[in-house]
């Protein structure tokens, strides 16, 4: 449970602190902040973007991945 006297700190939206309006698929640098090490697409609640921002970050990656910019897993399974 939150605590109502200390509430937790409003982090920043990481996209509009850095000046980026459009995602594209090209940008990798920028996906690869938004897919674990494992390759999973990270939540809203982790990235803390808005709605539309995470279905094109999710868009963008999934185009990357179909173009061979990004893998679909990382490393080896055992």
């Amino acid at each position: 449970m939150r605590n109502r006297l200390n509430p937790p700190k409003a982090r920043p939206n990481p996209l509009l602190a850095t000046g980026i309006e459009y995602i594209d698929y090209k940008d990798t640098d920028l996906l690869r902040r938004f897919v674990s090490d494992r390759g999973k697409i990270r939540s809203r609640r982790v990235t803390r973007l808005t709605v539309q921002q995470q279905r094109a970050v999710a868009r963008a990656v999934k185009n990357a991945r179909e173009t061979a910019l990004l893998p679909y897993a990382s490393g080896t399974t055992r």
